[in-house]
């Protein structure tokens, strides 16, 4: 059934009983809330500030980064575009359009994963977007063998690695204003079948009513972002409590989507404890829950705080399989292996 759009007219967060978001966007010299900024709708059309759209690594899907965000994240990477109102205005036909274009585009180079694999997860099992085999003829020693170099194409951000039949919402999230989605999700069904739809999120705007309507819609995948156990050190990260978003992963399984979850390792905010924490919270809603514990870059307003250590990263990497987590790798693994030898290490480890 097609959503009904209609304009944000209050908070749709505290309309449905939960706290605002901390969503101001910088437009025109103004603040203003970003579901007024960086989202509208038109002649009962929804459409969303997108800032651009690209196939990059180490992911390997297309990627469609919106501006205006309900988080205000101190070390978010993006913030030039979430917390400023920067793009092209965009309707789902649009995004639709861009979809399909991609998946017309590959063609018979699009790798086409089961569904249960629409992740980023899962993105390294199959190719570590060095372009070896390209370059040089010869297989990186980190290559997982899984593609024939016939199936790695040029990638938007200069690398190398399949085409994944993917489209995922990234950037920016605005799950609060859910129609944007709903219809987008509808659109790309209809327009690119082959494509699997996901959504990157903070889960601060999927309600039990928003998720429900993103099930009906046929969107495949989540990718959760939770970025702190802490409710004060969460706050103190995104200017909003994590209470609900700790209870989604229960929330998300229920309704039948694939799920995948990430946390940035911190020092001196989000360390082994917290990282623990999760991974016990998501032990217990399912073992198999893919978990990526993500190396912090210094960027915004954490600019001062240095990047994990390689000891750091494995110690939450065993704090998250001890808690009883099956599926769990390191991502940004550049950041904390200095060497091949370590890269090797960790790629027999399993934790690349």
């Amino acid at each position: 059934m097609k959503a009904v759009i209609t304009e944000p007219m209050g908070c749709r967060l505290k309309e449905q009983g939960f706290e605002p978001g901390s969503c101001l966007v910088e437009v025109g010299g103004r603040l203003e809330p970003a579901c007024r900024a960086t989202y509208m709708v038109k002649g009962g059309v929804p459409y969303r500030l997108i800032y651009s759209y690209a196939h990059k690594a180490p992911e390997c899907y297309l990627s469609i980064y919106q501006s205006g965000c309900n988080f205000s994240c101190r070390k978010c990477h993006s913030w030039r575009f979430t917390k400023h109102a920067v793009g092209e205005w965009m309707s789902p036909m649009d995004v639709a359009a861009v979809a399909a274009l991609y998946a017309e585009l590959h063609g018979e180079k699009l790798y086409r994963e089961p569904r249960e694999r629409a992740t980023s997860w899962h993105a390294t099992s199959l190719c570590r977007a060095c372009g070896s085999c390209l370059v040089t003829g010869a297989r990186s020693p980190l290559c997982p063998g899984a593609l024939p170099p016939d199936m790695i194409v040029a990638l938007d951000d200069g690398s190398f690695g399949p085409a994944r039949n993917i489209v995922s919402f990234t950037g920016g999230d605005l799950a609060c204003c859910v129609e944007f989605y709903v219809e987008a999700t509808r659109l790309i069904k209809e327009r690119a079948p082959s494509l699997w739809v996901m959504f990157e999120t903070n889960g601060y705007g999927l309600t039990p009513q928003h998720l429900d309507a993103l099930r009906d819609a046929g969107l495949d995948s989540i990718w959760l972002d939770i970025k702190a156990l802490d409710e004060e050190v969460h706050r103190y990260l995104t200017g909003c409590s994590n209470k609900w978003i700790l209870q989604l992963p229960g929330e998300i399984l229920e309704r039948g989507f694939v799920l995948e979850v990430s946390t940035v390792y911190i020092p001196g905010l989000v360390e082994e404890d917290q990282v623990r924490g999760i991974a016990e919270l998501l032990a217990q809603v399912d073992r198999d829950i893919p978990y990526t514990i993500i190396a912090f870059i210094p960027e915004h307003q954490l600019r001062h705080l240095r990047p994990p250590t390689l000891e750091e990263m494995l110690k939450a990497y065993y704090a998250a399989r001890d808690a009883g987590l099956r599926r769990v790798k390191l991502g940004n693994p550049g950041l904390f292996a200095r060497t091949m030898e370590e890269l090797e290490e960790l790629a027999k480890l399993g934790a690349i």
